[in-house]
């Protein structure tokens, strides 16, 4: 007999905010898939659920994902990923592999998804919290509000995406932004945006969280960074 695969989004950070159904999946699978970015590293995604479920007599396995920008290395962590799942469910084990925020927003899971289905087995998704939702929550801001547009992007690898967002935009969601804390203050800049508009979100839900104004500096790879044209004063 085979077994199912879960993608499952965990949320932010806050272990509070994992939903029912997740812990239910989670709790109910036979083995439990991390991502690391090194071997034998601490998993923020597992660090989460260690807090709300039982993970007792589960099988935990992690699996390497890289911040590589060269697409053969990961594709090859993908590939090795679903070896790996496949293994699993091939010895009929459920399993729930967990990732951060939401599992449609900017993650590997997805293509792992397709992957594993088209083995021919069994998969079901289910959402977390995506960062930038906790975050906007925390600050007590709307991303979007009436006739508004909003636009999410990554700078990642660069930020030609986020310029055009922020040039055509009424509210922009920038992830992955820490490295580019000064480049979007210089686009704001050039779209007569004041910094106030800007509201920094890094490790939503960790132990070093902060939401606040925008400030130069390197904040992590956790970082998203919301920018909003019309603040109505409210960020001054």
């Amino acid at each position: 007999m085979k077994g199912k695969l879960y993608g499952i989004g965990v949320g932010p950070g806050d272990p509070g905010l994992l939903t029912l159904r997740a812990k239910e999946a989670i709790e109910a699978a036979d083995a439990v898939v991390y991502p690391v970015t090194e071997p034998g590293e601490e998993s923020a995604a597992l660090g989460i659920v260690e807090q709300v479920a039982d993970l007792s007599g589960k099988e935990l396995v992690e699996a390497l994902f890289r911040m590589e920008m060269s697409v053969a290395i990961r594709s090859g962590h993908r590939a090795e990923a679903v070896d790996t799942v496949v293994r699993l469910l091939s010895e009929g084990k459920d399993v729930a592999m967990i990732t951060l925020g939401d599992v449609s927003i900017y993650s590997t899971y997805m293509r792992i998804n397709d992957a594993v289905e088209a083995e021919g087995y069994e998969t079901e998704v289910i959402p977390g919290i995506p960062s930038f939702c906790g975050a906007a929550a925390l600050a007590k801001i709307p991303l979007v509000m009436g006739r508004e547009s909003l636009a999410v992007v990554s700078a990642a690898r660069d930020m030609a995406d986020a310029r055009t967002a922020i040039r055509d935009f009424d509210n922009v969601v920038v992830m992955k932004a820490g490295k580019r804390i000064g480049e979007i203050r210089e686009a704001m800049e050039a779209n007569g945006i004041p910094v106030t508009g800007a509201t920094v979100m890094h490790n939503v839900g960790m132990g070093d969280e902060y939401v606040g104004p925008l400030r130069d500096g390197d904040y992590g790879y956790f970082t998203t960074v919301v920018i909003k044209k019309d603040t109505g004063g409210k960020r001054e």
